[in-house]
């Protein structure tokens, strides 16, 4: 029978493992990958070899052998050895040496394999068997060891392996690598790994199911060795296992206990973003059903005590049932998911079918409403993060227009969502690279005419988005917690600025606006401190305007308010921003150390309209002046605004009549008109 390896690789990294020198050659006798240590014996590099004809080897380094061996080698299937032959090197030395040939086919070419096995590294070979030998017998004592031929059949196993894998050596021994593993796709992927790792003369190590003779399943931690033998000239590999089956099944407990929810059976939300995380990656189209009991806290209430936990069984169990052979998650005390390849109509189905079987506590059917949302992957959302967000927004939605539906939302809104995903994405990169840009609108004394202070404002056109405009940014940035990012670096580029115009002889104030958000932190106060610190700006130059939600939080939040009093006593004035659109409460004007208040556009833009909107305003004016504090308006766009405003006693206009948003540039020049 042949012996040619035809699953045998071979390369330069391979001869340069090997003990000896070694070459490969192709039938016609011309060298085609050669060694490091054959290029220290013969004194030829690999480059003057692979440049001469066919004759070369034979003629000058085997011209010992006589024709017929050198063709007979050539030509033979079968591996040859030759002891004790003479060799010759560029200086036309001669070596006495053995030599082996092994023929393999490496992509459809019949290759052979020259080893040059010197007596002096023979006995250093054999010293290192030696030693190999007491390492091998001191990992027999330890760990499971099997040895396999170039093949991949089993020559030999300790008694730690024949122990665990039930396997008698009459039985195991000839069997082949793959028969020890599971029949399954996964298996098939590691071991096919593993055996290529081998073959490119690689060491491979990792976690690994196995199979006892009887197909019980056991894990180890294997190291698969490739080795020469050098008593059979031949290729072997060393498989090293412990066995970890107690610690994976200990795992496997935790995971269970990690990722089940325990009442219900089914998976929970981190087991949840697992399965659907793959599922994306297999590129598996499904939809996201997301069911909610709607009122589920008053249900308990109005039932007796055992109600909690028969109603979510039962609930699961029509769920379960309706919806057999599809993968389901409980996500919190009442709400659920179900991911399945089934139509819109039939999730739908879903309440007539609950209506149909109802649950019931002391003979009384218990009137069940539910808030579902149906998302599509990969048509409507890509990542689980968004099914999840898109999810809550339809249950939202739902729940708005009265609950007890299942819905899906329009492609507008699926639009509008992966949109805001985008921004949060893109923002936190933004944010990184510092491609955010700062522009500040004036406000005028209208007594003096002249500019007094700016309001520094967020501005951000991405290469992606194109310009993302503050009123969608601003509450995106809200909600991610990305506001404080923004916050701070706003706040470092009003300092920077401010100080600018200060050593340039302009006494320009500049107002940046914070968000609760920000103030929620107990250490903002010194974070403003500090950047005025780092960047010598005066904190005189700065005014915080926050907006009246803001302040009804800060007044019910005496740590908000302490930190507002700190930052005043250093010199930071707080403009009452938007005023007359937020809450009727009054109160915390008087609590707050609010200098200034800046009556909202919405007034000012119907100011020429409206003989209410010019009572309201002149009284909100009247009130700002009541309390001593400087009253701005905001919005104003034309002569005839600005006129009535002075009438009532306005101290500053700001809007477009003065002059959009521009660069530092810019309100350096309006200061100089």
């Amino acid at each position: 029978m042949s012996q040619i390896h035809k699953s045998f690789s071979i390369d330069e990294h391979y001869l340069n493992s090997l003990p000896f020198p070694a070459f490969v050659i192709n039938q016609d006798g011309q060298a085609s990958i050669w060694g490091k240590n054959a290029e220290q014996l013969f004194g030829f590099s690999a480059t003057d070899i692979k440049g001469h004809t066919t004759s070369f080897i034979h003629e000058n380094l085997l011209r010992q052998l006589s024709l017929e061996t050198f063709k007979s080698i050539l030509q033979s299937e079968d591996s040859t050895y030759l002891d004790k032959i003479q060799v010759y090197t560029s200086a036309n030395e001669e070596i006495t040496t053995a030599l082996l040939a092994k023929p393999f086919i490496e992509q459809g070419e019949h290759l052979i394999l020259i080893m040059l096995m010197l007596p002096e590294l023979m006995i250093n070979s054999v010293s290192n068997s030696r030693t190999f030998t007491d390492l091998k017998h001191g990992l027999d004592s330890t760990f499971m060891t099997v040895t396999l031929d170039q093949d991949g059949f089993i020559l030999e196993c300790n008694a730690e392996f024949l122990k665990t894998s039930q396997w008698t050596p009459k039985r195991v021994i000839g069997k082949t690598f793959w028969q020890l593993f599971p029949d399954n796709d996964v298996s098939e992927k590691i071991t096919n790994n593993i055996w290529r790792n081998l073959n490119n003369c690689n060491t491979w190590q990792g976690e690994v199911e196995k199979v006892t003779k009887t197909g019980q399943s056991y894990w180890v931690l294997l190291t698969a060795i490739p080795t020469f033998n050098l008593e059979t000239n031949e290729q072997q590999f060393i498989l090293i296992e412990k066995d970890i089956t107690k610690s994976k099944t200990i795992q496997h407990q935790l995971e269970k206990i990690a990722y089940i929810d325990t009442e219900t059976g089914l998976m929970n939300a981190h087991r949840l973003e697992k399965v659907i995380a793959s599922m994306i990656e297999e590129d598996r189209h499904f939809s996201f059903v997301y069911l909610s009991i709607d009122k589920f806290y008053t249900l308990k209430e109005l039932h007796d005590q055992q109600i909690n936990q028969s109603l979510i069984i039962e609930f699961t169990n029509r769920i379960k049932m309706y919806f057999q052979d599809s993968a389901m998650a409980r996500i919190n005390e009442n709400d659920f998911v179900v991911i399945t390849p089934l139509s819109e109509w039939f999730i739908q189905g879903f309440l007539s079918y609950l209506q149909q079987h109802p649950i019931y506590s002391s003979n009384i059917a218990v009137p069940i409403s539910i808030s579902g949302g149906i998302t599509r992957f990969p048509e409507d959302q890509t990542t689980f993060s968004q099914l999840m967000k898109a999810s809550i927004a339809t249950i939202t939605s739902v729940r708005e227009a009265g609950g007890d539906k299942i819905v899906s939302l329009s492609k507008a809104t699926h639009k509008a969502l992966n949109r805001k995903a985008l921004i949060e994405k893109r923002l936190l990169q933004a944010l990184d690279q510092k491609n955010l840009k700062v522009l500040y609108q004036p406000q005028v004394d209208v007594y003096t005419g002249k500019i007094t202070v700016v309001e520094a404002l967020v501005r951000w056109e991405d290469e992606v988005m194109g310009v993302v405009s503050p009123d969608e940014l601003i509450p995106i940035a809200e909600e991610t917690g990305l506001i404080n990012n923004i916050g701070s670096f706003m706040l470092e580029r009003a300092c920077e600025q401010a100080l600018i115009w200060k050593k340039a002889g302009l006494h320009l104030k500049v107002a940046i606006n914070s968000s609760v958000r920000e103030f929620r932190d107990k250490n903002m106060a010194k974070s403003v401190l500090d950047m005025l610190a780092k960047t010598g700006c005066p904190a005189s130059l700065i005014q915080i305007e926050i907006t009246e939600k803001f302040a009804l939080e800060a007044e019910a939040a005496t740590f908000i308010t302490q930190q507002m009093r700190k930052l005043e006593n250093e010199g930071i004035v707080f403009v009452l921003d938007d005023f007359g659109t937020g809450y009727g409460s009054f109160r915390y004007m008087q609590i707050l150390p609010i200098d200034t208040l800046k009556i909202d556009q919405t007034f000012t833009n119907s100011l020429l309209k409206s003989e209410k909107t010019q009572k309201l305003m002149h009284g909100m004016v009247q009130l700002g002046k009541s309390m001593e504090l400087k009253v701005v308006a905001e919005g104003v766009e034309t002569a005839e605004q600005a006129d009535l405003l002075m009438t009532y006693g306005c101290d500053a206009i700001q809007g477009y009549y003065i002059s959009k948003p521009v660069t530092p540039e810019e309100i350096e020049t309006l200061l100089v008109k």
